[in-house]
């Protein structure tokens, strides 16, 4: 379905031991664990960031600007794209997947120690702003580098191993949960806006040096070294493949507009439903385990049977249920109807996304893809992903309608079933 150096770099490429897969699969997977993890506790915690560190009189404002911040820095995704892709491509996946999680970790660390607004006034949200900035660079570049890092070293396996990036997420989503349902339980309000939603931030910080570890005792890819290096990456990213790019952006639509939504869930279902803040923490705890467990098993399938083929189906059903999931969380507000909802959301958005990282892996040749990857990933997680809490938020205070959020997904679900088909018409792929 590729280009030709794509089909002969596979052809030539080594398979590798199930120890090394083990401990490739490790070393890639902490690093984007830590890199959604944090975005996960930061709008988890959103309602408490807002007020400690962006506090104005309206509580909707107040919220708005934290989620704001949370898109905005968004901005430095594809900035960081380019220049760790390009990196990557250049010099090679290791070295920028040891650079990219460095970064991550000491963003995290100043959200941590970052005193509160009424310690030391405008300098705490300036300085959330630029933890977010650094942290939204070196997410730019951790897709693409830990993708192409997993399946060169294991193309026989492409959607399996690739799958595990999307697993991480899931695993990071069941952290963070975790502690949000027992920091919200277990802790008063006070508790928990004076010290408690430290907690998660600072155990974030810690993971980030034994990521680093692991990835600097990791040997480079075979396919990288084997292959000729492009000079300039981006020039010729932009020159020769921008369809393949555009069809990258096009194909994340759904599963990062679902995935962001789920973020928004505790906050949704506290404001919108009326639940207990531990409510939609529950929720999002099953929807990370889902994730989790059922991504490298639906990746493993699209191996025998095609990437496209289950990205369509699972995409039709989403488009056709999502709404009724939230018409039924509306009508019968309780934590039954929300795990309900979630669930399937949770079921559907794995089964789509799976496959999605290996199928962007195979848009791109060797010399370009890290490039390749990270900008259509990065360009689809800012447009349609970071900027999903505000868009879902504003929409809902604009119209006062609790079912905007619905309407939402199933936009995004129209746009990614017509980029996926678009692919499979032009592009050929299976």
């Amino acid at each position: 379905m590729s280009m030709d150096s794509v089909t002969t770099a596979d052809a030539l490429a080594p398979h590798a031991s199930r120890s090394s897969v083990s401990r490739l699969i490790l070393a890639t997977s902490i690093g984007n664990a830590l890199e959604f993890y944090d975005l996960v506790v930061y709008g988890y915690f959103a309602a408490v960031l807002s007020r400690t560190f962006f506090p104005v009189h309206d509580r909707t404002v107040s919220l708005l600007l934290t989620l704001g911040t949370f898109a905005l820095s968004y901005l430095a995704r594809p900035i960081g794209a380019l220049a760790l892709g390009s990196f990557s491509d250049r010099k090679g996946r290791k070295a920028s997947l040891t650079l990219s999680i460095a970064m991550m970790t000491l963003g995290t660390g100043m959200i941590a120690i970052m005193p509160s607004y009424a310690a030391i006034g405008v300098l705490a949200p300036i300085g959330v702003f630029a933890s977010r900035l650094l942290q939204g660079f070196s997410a730019g570049g951790e897709f693409g580098s830990s993708t192409a890092f997993l399946i060169e070293h294991a193309p026989a396996r492409k959607g399996f191993m690739a799958s595990w990036q999307f697993s991480s997420q899931g695993a990071s989503t069941l952290l963070a949960s975790l502690f949000g349902a027992v920091l919200t339980s277990t802790l008063t309000s006070a508790q928990l806006e004076g010290w408690g939603w430290r907690i998660p931030f600072l155990f974030g910080m810690l993971i980030g040096p034994v990521g680093f570890y692991i990835r600097h005792r990791i040997d480079e890819t075979p396919e990288f070294e084997r292959a000729e290096k492009s000079a300039a990456p981006v020039r010729e990213l932009l020159a020769t493949q921008k369809e393949r790019v555009f069809v990258s952006i096009g194909a994340l639509v759904l599963t990062t507009t679902a995935n962001y939504m789920l973020l928004y869930m505790p906050t949704y279902a506290a404001r919108q439903l009326g639940l207990a803040p531990s409510s939609g923490f529950i929720a999002t705890l099953v929807a990370g385990l889902i994730m989790m467990v059922l991504t490298p098993i639906v990746g493993h399938l699209s191996d025998k049977v095609g990437r496209v083929r289950i990205m369509l189906g699972a995409g039709v059903v989403f488009f056709a249920t999502v709404y009724p999931a939230f018409v039924l969380m509306n009508a019968h507000p309780s934590l039954g109807s929300l795990l309900a909802a979630v669930t399937w959301v949770a079921l559907l958005k794995a089964t789509y996304f799976a496959p999605i990282p290996a199928l962007m892996s195979e848009l791109f040749p060797t010399r370009t893809r890290t490039t390749g990857m990270a900008l259509g990933y990065n360009i689809g997680t800012t447009v349609f992903g970071g900027f999903t809490p505000l868009a879902v938020a504003a929409l809902i205070a604009a119209t006062g309608n609790n079912l905007a959020p619905g309407l939402y997904l199933m936009l995004a679900a129209l746009l990614s079933l017509f980029t996926v088909m678009w692919a499979r018409v032009r592009l050929h792929v299976r």
